[in-house]
């Protein structure tokens, strides 16, 4: 027994789960634990509840003893209106029968996908920055993720060029994560036809994770799979969690083509079965009545965004204009401390609680990541701690 605990468990550990960090954003999370007079700007999650329609309708999902598993690909009802709402917010058409699964959030739809399709030594090239999970589900995957850097000059977008001169003979795939967390960034129409030309080029599959695609601010989503040619080479992520305030309930779906989404599902029902069976009758009253919801939140979300971005570039932290999701992304570096720095520093002086730009990659080093999904009252309160703090390093 001596000898054991002098080896230590380490040694049974996989090696690809050993090197991966703990979320960037969590430490800070469990920095506050027992803080008063705290004010969360970080956890990116809705600050709504779920609508009434929705929570009624998984209650009266139990009540009627639908508690039973569903098939693994989910609610039947749910895959054939999911295929409906695509083909009419986007021209995108999928068989319901065979070409969509729901799943347990995006989280799992993406951690499928790169199971199913990466293997040792695989590349798959990911934007940066970009969602936390991204780069660690590519690891998971015995595949190697290729960071491709994007900045304020390009709006944090990628390009179809930069994209390119970072494709090996091992890329396989292509991870796009908008509207991106954390940036907000949008990538125009007019440069997602340039990356789907490079696509093809390259015979590359592309996965593009939209789980924000309903909040979007003076431009229109396009989903990718809805460009020509690219529906056969692109496995579409999307959930209910951001636009219908529906995190903890998680449901998320991934459509894509019969035959790679057949291998996705062999995944899924070995590690998952089924999604929760309330959760999906929820999402599926969300996609029959929630659209007022819907509306009614965005709205609020862009009376937010410009409050925030305002108060940010008032304080001298430029912030360039997210046109996507519920993130603020300003450059701190005119205070002269690095991300981690300057997160744990208003914390302690104001507490304030923000994200360090660099836990969602290398590119965003210098910036922090402010959620707006919060009141208006707590967003007016923190600008003015964000202020205070500023100008002490500033003056």
């Amino acid at each position: 027994m001596a000898a054991t605990r002098e080896l230590g468990i380490s040694r049974f550990l996989n090696d690809r789960v050993a090197k991966i960090p703990a979320s960037g954003i969590r430490r800070f999370f469990d920095m506050i634990s027992g803080m008063e007079g705290v004010i969360s700007l970080g956890v990116g999650e809705p600050d709504f509840a779920t609508p009434e329609p929705l929570r009624e309708a998984a209650i009266a999902s139990i009540h009627a003893g639908r508690t039973a598993y569903t098939s693994n690909y989910g609610l039947f009802e749910l895959r054939e209106s999911l295929a409906e709402h695509l083909a009419r917010l986007y021209d995108v058409r999928y068989d319901p029968r065979s070409e969509i699964l729901i799943t347990v959030g995006v989280s799992e739809a993406l951690d499928i996908t790169c199971r199913a399709v990466l293997g040792p030594g695989d590349e798959m090239i990911v934007p940066d920055p970009s969602y936390v999970a991204y780069v660690p589900a590519v690891v998971l995957a015995d595949a190697v993720p290729v960071l491709v850097p994007t900045s304020v000059e390009t709006q944090f977008a990628p390009t179809a060029a930069e994209i390119e001169r970072h494709i090996t003979p091992r890329t396989k795939a292509l991870l796009l994560g908008y509207p991106n967390n954390p940036t907000g960034a949008v990538v125009p129409r007019e440069e997602l036809e340039r990356i789907a030309v490079v696509a093809q080029r390259h015979d590359l599959l592309v996965i593009a994770d939209e789980i924000y695609d309903r909040l979007t601010y003076g431009v229109e989503h396009t989903s990718f799979a809805s460009l020509p040619g690219m529906r056969e080479r692109t496995v579409l992520l999307g959930g209910f969690s951001k636009d219908y305030a529906m995190t903890g309930w998680r449901v998320g779906y991934a459509c894509a083509p019969a035959e790679l989404l057949e291998a996705m599902m062999k995944v899924h029902q070995y590690v998952i079965m089924c999604a929760p069976t309330a959760g999906q009758a929820a999402a599926l009253e969300a996609l029959h009545g929630g659209e007022p919801y819907v509306q009614a939140m965005h709205a609020e979300y862009d009376r937010r965004r410009r409050t925030i971005v305002d108060g940010l570039n008032a304080i001298g932290l430029p912030t360039f204009e997210p046109r996507g999701a519920f993130y603020a992304f300003p450059d701190i570096r005119p205070t002269g401390l690095s991300s981690e720095e300057f997160v744990e520093a208003l914390l302690k002086e104001e507490k304030v609680v923000t994200v360090p730009g660099d836990a969602f990659g290398p590119s965003g080093a210098g910036y922090v990541r402010l959620c707006y999904a919060n009141s208006m009252e707590n967003i007016e309160a923190a600008l003015e701690r964000i202020g205070r703090f500023v100008r002490r390093r500033t003056a």
